[in-house]
């Protein structure tokens, strides 16, 4: 696609004006739809490029429009995405979309990983991820290796004591218990590892730092800027915003990694397909303006309910009471974003009748769309993970998390406080 001359527009202008050319889509405002599944070539050199691009053994510069081949490697679509996606996110120089959140990070581990490695993960994590190392790769002789997160030393300790380390997998806040890892202190323990700057470049020296930013980013949480290597989404969440695709989405600012991925993206097939393309393009100018109104009302809702009888504890990230926890907040993003955890007294019964009760809030799984979802991660999202990796990661039976909507958030108050009220705790079923 034409590249963006106007480097210094802010993110806002910028994703509406970058990577499309509308001389090339007879006139159209914005971009149409590219149903076709493979394209004719302006000369046999500029194939034979393409394939070389694609197969990784060569790569495309910064300036160079390369022939598309076919719509499992690469399409329109896909072009003007990853190229729009870019100004959202501080640091990115390229992009790769995929047909879900799991692909993406799949694909991303897959290109860098190889029998013999081993990948260091943060505990709590996306259900899926873990069950991805612990059921796929171990298996495959890639060793995972679990770490509290939000522990800085412990953190730390792994990074520099684990053999053949040759990724580090952060996903922050913590799903579904809100606790924030350091990210800029683990990249700079990475970045020691071979005495070179935490850039973020890709060398086989050292480790790759991946983020998993899907909850507080693009809009509150820059990885890519505080060092990490990869930035990782599942699009069908807050980028997508209305719980009606799948998709995702990994940033790098290495052109050599990201054609890494993408030549595994064209091995697997994975790539997200035009139609989604088209849609996740379209909603990318308003994500900042929806995760703003979802946080302000998440803020003001995790506020007002603490102190309810019902509720154990509220996870929010202006109600940390750890210093270090409130410390890694305040130093790594600019606003606490939309999902709220609450831990109920009674346990699980306590959580049931709270997602019985709900009329406005709807019990279902994911996040980050207009409208508000909650769930019990404990018996659903999480719910692979054996007893004692769910009681070791704080992922209670009293354990409900809400993503917040663009509702007025004084009718979602209002819905979550009588859903609590309704609650029978006696004090046999409230923990000590």
């Amino acid at each position: 696609m034409p590249e963006n001359k106007s480097t210094q527009l802010r993110p806002e202008t910028d994703v509406l004006t970058r990577g499309f050319d509308p001389s090339l889509s007879v006139g159209s405002a914005r971009p149409a739809v590219f149903r076709s599944s493979t394209y004719v070539f302006s000369s046999p050199e500029a194939a034979e490029r393409a394939f070389d691009i694609m197969g990784g053994r060569a790569q495309r510069t910064a300036e160079e429009n390369v022939d598309l081949v076919y719509s499992r490697f690469n399409h329109p679509n896909a072009q003007i995405l990853e190229d729009q996606i870019i100004p959202l996110e501080p640091g990115a120089s390229a992009a790769a979309v995929f047909n879900s959140g799991m692909a993406a990070i799949m694909t991303a581990l897959l290109a860098v990983l190889k029998p013999g490695d081993a990948i260091l993960y943060t505990v709590p994590i996306y259900g899926g991820t873990q069950t991805f190392i612990q059921g796929f790769l171990q298996p495959f002789g890639i060793q995972g290796i679990p770490v509290p997160a939000g522990r800085s030393e412990a953190i730390d300790q792994a990074i520099r004591g684990s053999r053949n380390l040759r990724v580090v997998l952060i996903e922050t806040p913590a799903n579904p218990t809100i606790v924030m890892t350091d990210i800029r202190r683990a990249c700079e323990t990475v970045a020691r590892l071979s005495g070179t700057p935490g850039n973020g470049s890709s060398s086989p020296e050292r480790p790759v730092v991946m983020i998993d930013n899907t909850f507080l980013g693009p809009a509150f949480q820059h990885p890519l800027a505080l060092g990490a290597d990869v930035s990782l989404y599942s699009a069908t969440k807050y980028l997508g915003g209305y719980s009606d695709i799948i998709g995702g989405v990994a940033l790098t600012r290495d052109l050599g990694l990201i054609g890494k991925i993408r030549s595994k993206r064209s091995l697997f097939g994975n790539i997200l397909q035009p139609d989604e393309c088209w849609i996740l393009n379209t909603r990318l100018p308003a994500v900042t303006l929806r995760m703003n109104r979802q946080s302000k009302n998440a803020q003001r809702i995790a506020e007002k309910l603490s102190g309810h009888p019902n509720i154990r504890k509220i996870y929010y990230p202006t109600l940390f009471e750890d210093p270090d926890q409130a410390r890694i907040f305040h130093g790594q993003c600019d606003f606490p974003g939309g999902l709220v955890s609450i831990d109920l007294k009674g346990g699980k019964q306590a959580a049931f009748d709270f997602l019985r009760n709900v009329r406005l809030a709807r019990n279902a799984v994911s996040l980050g769309g207009v409208e508000t979802l909650a769930c019990h991660p404990r018996s659903t999202t999480h719910s692979a993970w054996t007893a004692q990796d769910l009681d070791e990661a704080g992922i209670t039976e009293g354990l409900v998390r809400i993503s917040c909507g663009i509702e007025d958030w004084r009718d979602l108050r209002a819905d979550f406080e009588q859903a609590l009220d309704s609650i029978s705790v006696s004090p046999a079923s409230t923990p000590a």
